[in-house]
């Protein structure tokens, strides 16, 4: 039996809007993969701690506080610094500057879905994404 996809959806810092977050879970749910949402207001740390715990195949980053540029390079360095190298990061949320977005692409991170993206188009690209 081939396992689902296993998606970790996460809200950091102060930022408390998770309704996009919430409604991304269900359309992952719904399309047969398992998802786990953090609820609001934890840190990088607690993030990360718990996608290794969860052995995620997909983080989602869900930003709408405009700490994209501080919160996400934090996240990938704990999970370097744990060695994971075959999670799937994914930013989401209201990311408006084009050199902003230039720069977090250059991180390593494969895309960034903001607030207007189909949620079919999130679905497929971590089904064709995720290593799991």
């Amino acid at each position: 039996m081939i396992r689902s996809i296993k998606v970790l959806v996460a809200k950091s810092g102060l930022d408390g809007h998770d309704r996009g977050a919430k409604v991304v879970s269900r359309a992952l749910r719904d399309a047969g993969m398992e998802v786990i949402y953090t609820g609001l207001f934890l840190t990088p740390e607690e993030i990360v701690e718990i996608a290794i715990q969860e052995n995620v195949d997909v983080l989602g980053l869900s930003i709408l506080s405009g700490a994209h540029m501080t919160i996400i390079p934090k996240i990938i360095k704990l999970l370097n610094n744990n060695n994971v190298e075959d999670m799937l990061v994914i930013p989401g949320g209201v990311i408006v500057q084009k050199d902003e977005i230039d720069e977090i692409l250059s991180w390593g991170i494969p895309t960034i879905f903001g607030p207007d993206t189909p949620l079919i188009n999130i679905v497929n690209f971590i089904r064709e994404n995720a290593k799991y």
